[in-house]
């Protein structure tokens, strides 16, 4: 009990933390060490900069929208719990996850509707509840690249929209974007194995 003691000791609020994010003990001490890795300077908090440090999202062609997403209101700095709260939408869905829910509680980060959520925000850039066809055109630019011509990916981006534009007004809601993605397994494909 000691040693477990000792590591809650070194993560400020990291009951309120787990119990928030529904990380075990041990995830949220790795991901204390990697945010204090990523903290060079130890100034208790991550700039952009820190972030940008982390080769997966500098490889990732929405990398800098995932980043962003650390820094809500135009924010320039994350603290730990900031960082995992961002982070636990990515954690995998437990089989104690699914179980019957407090009603009264808050649902949990990486339930399948949050997990909506944060992604419709990587394209809903101008947070008006809409993702626009401009919107969703700069997103499929990032992530084709140079892989389809200009007009492909204009024709595939008005089809997107059409397709998921169940009222009609040439942009996308979240509940039209939650119906269009009702086949998708976006738990897995949005859940990384070592954040349980």
């Amino acid at each position: 009990m000691g040693s477990r003691g000792s590591h809650a000791a070194r993560i400020p609020d990291g009951d309120s933390i787990r119990r928030e994010t529904g990380f075990s003990q041990a995830s949220l001490l790795r991901l204390y060490h990697r945010f204090r890795a990523l903290d060079r300077n130890e100034k208790g908090y991550l700039s952009r900069v820190d972030l940008q440090q982390i080769g997966a999202l500098a490889v990732n062609p929405l990398g800098e929208r995932i980043i962003d997403s650390f820094f809500p209101d135009g924010n320039l700095r994350v603290d730990f719990p900031g960082f995992v709260r961002v982070l636990a939408h990515f954690r995998p869905v437990d089989d104690d996850d699914s179980g019957m829910r407090d009603p009264k509680q808050p649902e949990p980060l990486n339930s399948r509707m949050n997990k909506l959520r944060f992604v419709f925000q990587l394209y809903d850039l101008d947070r008006d509840g809409k993702i626009s066809r401009h919107e969703m055109l700069q997103v499929l630019r990032l992530m084709v690249g140079v892989q389809v011509t200009e007009e492909q990916l204009e024709s595939i981006t008005d089809r997107t929209v059409q397709e998921a534009d169940e009222d009609g007004d040439g942009a996308v809601s979240f509940l039209e974007f939650t119906k269009s993605l009702e086949k998708m397994d976006i738990e897995q494909k949005m859940s990384i194995r070592i954040l349980k």
